[in-house]
């Protein structure tokens, strides 16, 4: 399997993804609620979800033919495929409907190939309000926009959060124990996880809760690949690895961090 193949079929796939979705950017959609679900950034979508999915399993379908790659995708039905085959195509074809709906930058095109036993081997992340094209395959770095990914830290530290963590308790334990001087609250989770490597030292998280949500296995599968690439941390709560291939898809049960913090133990133990 020839993972720099992948992940150069990913990349263009998603761009082409990007601007379908941009098209319906500009024109305006209407916003839908999928049933059973109460988190806003759960339930809504738009017809630029469905049909950016479908151009990707479209321009997809040939890798996924001759490898006979499982597809798990957010717009389709679980098919159990995922467990069955080696590796999985995880697909979001817009990640962050709030924000594209609001027409505010934070969304995303997000495509990963994820093995069986739940790790990430390609990841790709399009920004298509800056272009912005994110990528890492397995032993081979992560990149921005085709260079080697690098960033520098700031003197300061950032949090990253969703806009319902505002709500929680956590959010101001957050504020106590990090004490950052920047906030980002705006984005889907793909886009927060590359604003913590570009806001660094920053950190992104959600603790363990009993009910559905903290986001999707489709949600994180990209930017796994993309932190393990630089050494950073993206895992459940508590350390351990993200389990991307659970039956349930929703990650309430092992929460999630990402970190780009320095010396982040201290901080990261406070919080648990």
């Amino acid at each position: 399997m020839d993972l720099l193949e992948i992940v150069e079929t990913a990349k263009e796939t998603a761009k082409k993804a990007g601007d379908l979705v941009m098209y319906y950017y500009h024109k305006g959609v209407s916003v839908e609620k999928k049933e059973g679900l109460e988190n806003p950034a759960y339930e809504a979508f738009t017809i630029a979800d469905t049909k950016a999915q479908d151009l990707i399993l479209s321009s997809l379908q040939p890798l996924t033919d001759r490898y006979d790659f499982g597809i798990l995708a957010e717009e389709s039905v679980d098919d159990s495929s995922r467990f069955e085959k080696e590796y999985f195509w995880c697909i979001d074809p817009l990640d962050g409907t709030l924000p594209f709906t609001e027409q505010k930058e934070g969304f995303s095109i997000s495509i990963a190939l994820v093995s069986n036993k739940g790790e990430a081997v390609v990841g790709v992340i399009y920004n298509p309000i800056k272009e912005d094209l994110y990528h890492a395959a397995k032993g081979h770095g992560a990149y921005k926009n085709n260079q080697l990914f690098t960033w520098q830290n700031q003197p300061f530290s950032t949090l990253v959060c969703d806009r319902s963590f505002l709500k929680t308790p956590h959010y101001q334990k957050a504020k106590e124990v990090l004490k950052p001087q920047k906030e980002i609250s705006f984005g889907g989770a793909c886009m927060n996880a590359m604003w913590v490597i570009e806001n660094a030292p920053a950190l992104y998280y959600k603790p363990p809760k009993n009910n559905l949500g903290n986001g999707s296995i489709w949600d994180y599968a990209s930017s796994s690949i993309i932190f393990r690439e630089l050494t950073l941390q993206a895992t459940s709560f508590d350390g351990s690895p993200l389990p991307l291939n659970q039956k349930n898809t929703f990650m309430n049960e092992c929460g999630i961090l990402y970190s780009s913090l320095l010396n982040d133990k201290d901080i990261i133990h406070r919080l648990r």
